[in-house]
């Protein structure tokens, strides 16, 4: 998608296609009209910005980082197991122990979601919070009651930015799944 770094490429496409339609435009004209698209009143405040952005982005290139994945802290791998496995749906992706009595460190997962968990003191503080952006939430909130679990009976909540459902697990750790409104989905 493009942005406003992208005026000149868009004022050249707006002459063309006005061109197919018989509407003849100068250079000048399209970039009036794309600055005004980005609500300022003039090409030249547009070029500024543009070069603003430009001296920014060529002597420091933007640093890729990748999403984040949180850790949360728990006290009992079986507890931990029937929340986030059985009750949540999650796998486990991977697990270390640096010894068979030292604490479980595991990354598990569901869907595109990803989280450690992990039973080190100091890796999380319980009672954190993550929030979780997904889709078709009522279907999982469907799931959810289908399940045995005995602890937990979540609803959907309607919040002005979307749906969601927050779960709270053994160690006092709360998920927050949330489906985020588009205006297709505003009621």
């Amino acid at each position: 998608m493009r942005d406003f770094t992208d005026a000149t490429l868009m004022a050249k496409s707006l002459r063309a296609t006005l061109a197919q339609q018989g509407i003849e435009l100068s250079h000048a004209q399209s970039l009036e009209m794309v600055a005004r698209q980005f609500d300022l009143p003039d090409w030249n405040i547009l070029s500024a910005r543009i070069a603003t952005t430009s001296s920014h982005s060529s002597s420091s290139p933007e640093i890729p980082i990748s999403p984040a994945f949180p850790g949360i802290r728990s006290f009992d791998g079986a507890k931990a197991d029937e929340f986030y496995i059985k009750y949540l749906g999650f796998r486990v992706d991977w697990e270390h122990r640096h010894a068979d009595h030292l604490p479980l460190y595991r990354q598990i997962s569901r869907s595109g979601c990803l989280l450690h968990v992990s039973e080190h003191h100091g890796d999380a503080t319980p009672g954190g919070r993550c929030f979780i952006p997904m889709q078709r939430l009522q279907q999982l909130h469907a799931e959810l009651q289908t399940k045995n679990y005995p602890n937990m009976n979540p609803g959907v909540e309607t919040m002005p930015w979307g749906l969601q459902i927050t779960v709270t697990d053994p160690f006092g750790n709360r998920l927050t799944f949330c489906e985020q409104l588009t205006e297709a989905t505003k009621p």
